[in-house]
This record gives structure tokens, sequence and C-alpha cells, in this order.
């Protein structure tokens, strides 16, 4: 049989395995007692066999409807699971925030537990991407952008004032700054100039060689790092949450100012935030106040 049997059949023919009844099904589906006769019996002809053994006062399954039954609602069941967990009313609670990659992985994670403690009752989708139009605004709750808060079209509240540190090994001794010039020096694309600011912030020229390494990521850049493969200039911030979630990484250097921070972003004309990204939001500001006091 190349197509599947009609689906209200299917579902006529289930509930009617389960009842025994056809008085019952057509109670519980909204139907009457005929047409779900009709469905099991258009059901049966097309599959050419009979389902149910029909006695004077009641139902039994034959043995291939009983096999058939078990097949048919456990793949009901796993539709109906499926539907409500995609689009049931915990999919429309379920909070969604967007941020680029590095900022997800080594900020927001490390401290969602104690938002989900405070708001337990709030599902969190964290969607992490490297750039900002890789998902549709009106599927994001709550987005993190780090930059200047320059972006056309969108409204922005800045949340940080960062950090630029240079990060080494933890196993490896800590370098001087003119060893760090020396390298091997990992570049992450789009902050190339970076470790240029970095010396020139601390009296130091530049390196005039090339990189050994470019990512396109913190995350990766990070992962260079502790395999050994040589230094990398982050943020301030990310570098302290990764070390304090276990990796392997020291802070090299002093700290310098860095020219972009964190924001959140909102659109002009959108929707009014949700109860929930409220909460979030306010949780985020109370947050980033505990670590400026700090």
């Amino acid at each position: 049989m190349d197509q599947l049997p009609n689906p209200s059949w299917l579902r006529s023919f289930e509930s009617a395995a389960r009842h025994l009844n056809f008085t019952t099904t057509a109670r519980e589906l909204g139907l009457t007692q005929t047409a779900v006769s009709l469905h099991i019996r258009s059901l049966e002809a097309e599959l050419g066999q009979k389902l149910f053994i029909r006695n004077a006062r009641r139902l039994e399954l034959t043995e291939l409807g009983q096999s058939y039954s078990l097949t048919i609602r456990r793949a009901l069941g796993d539709i109906a699971l499926c539907t409500n967990s995609l689009f049931g009313p915990a999919s429309r609670q379920t909070l969604t925030i967007r941020a680029a990659i590095s900022t997800a992985t080594y900020w927001i994670a490390a401290h969602l537990p104690d938002f989900t403690a405070q708001h337990p009752d709030i599902p969190v989708r964290l969607v992490s991407h490297i750039w900002n139009d890789s998902i549709a605004p009106n599927d994001v709750d709550v987005e993190i952008r780090l930059g200047y808060g320059d972006w056309p079209g969108v409204t922005s509240e800045k949340l940080t004032d960062e950090r630029l540190v240079p990060v080494c090994r933890a196993s490896d001794r800590v370098p001087a700054l003119d060893v760090l010039q020396g390298g091997p020096l990992i570049h992450i694309l789009g902050y190339e100039d970076n470790w240029a600011r970095y010396f020139q912030a601390n009296g130091i020229a530049a390196p005039d060689h090339s990189p050994r390494h470019s990512v396109d990521t913190t995350v990766a850049a990070l992962q260079l790092v502790m395999a050994g493969a040589g230094y990398a200039t982050i943020v301030e911030r990310f570098a302290r949450n990764a070390i304090a979630q276990g990796a392997p990484i020291t802070i090299a250097g002093p700290a310098i100012p860095f020219a972009q921070s964190h924001y959140l972003i909102g659109a002009p004309g959108a929707a009014r935030p949700s109860a929930a990204a409220g909460l979030f939001c306010a949780w985020l500001r109370d947050r980033l106040a505990e670590n400026a006091a700090d």
C-alpha cells in the first residue's frame, strides 16, 4: 500500500479498539454512530481484512485488529506528544533568548541556573548563533548583542562595560607581555585588531608577523588556547566565567577597556515584551549590578 489510510478512519479505529463500542467511540469523537461504523468498514475495505468481530451485544478485535490497534495507538500517541511539545501551551510560554555563541556559552549559560531557580515555571530556550540575522526576530523574546549599540532598525539598551584580557593555557607559565608579543597569537575574525590595541595600550609595538590561527568565535579560540596552540585576547567576562567553569586557561596580563558592550535589543513597534521576558531582563540587570559591585 503506497498511501496511508484516511487519518479519520484510523482515529475512529483506535478509539473503537479501546472502547469496543461504537456508541462510546462516537461520543468521544463527536461523531454519529453511523459515521464511526462507516469509518471502520471503509478502513477494513481498504486493508482487505476484518478488524472487528461483530457479535450481537459486543465487539471483539480480530488478531490482526489487535496487532494493528497497538501500532495505531502508539503512532497517534507520538503525534499528540510531539504536537503538544512543539505547539502546546508549554511551548508558547517558553522564553527564547538569542545571543552570540560566545556570549551564550561563557556568560548567559553560566548564570541561567540562578534564573531557573527563581522562576522554575518559565522554560528557557537559549539560541546561540554567530551572525545576528540567523533567526527571525519574531521568534525571539530577548536578544543580547555585543557591539557598539549602533545597529540600524532596532533600539538598544546598554548592559555592560567590557574589558579585554589575554589568556594562555593554565599549565604554561604566564608569559611577560613581550613574550606574548612574540606569539603564537590567535585572532578572532571580526576582532583582528584586538591584539594591536592590547599591545598599544601597554606601550608595546604591535607584532608584525601573521597570526598562526584565525577562528570565528571565542569558543574556538579558547579551545586552541587550551590545546597549547597560542594566546588569545577575549572579553574578560568570558575569560572569568570560563575559568569558573573549569576551563584550563589563565589570564595572562592586565585588562584594558574594550570599546564594545553588551546590549539588550528591541525592535521599534514590536509587541510589548512578555511577562517572562520582563522577568528575565530584570533578573539580568540585577545580576550585572551585583557583578559590578563585586
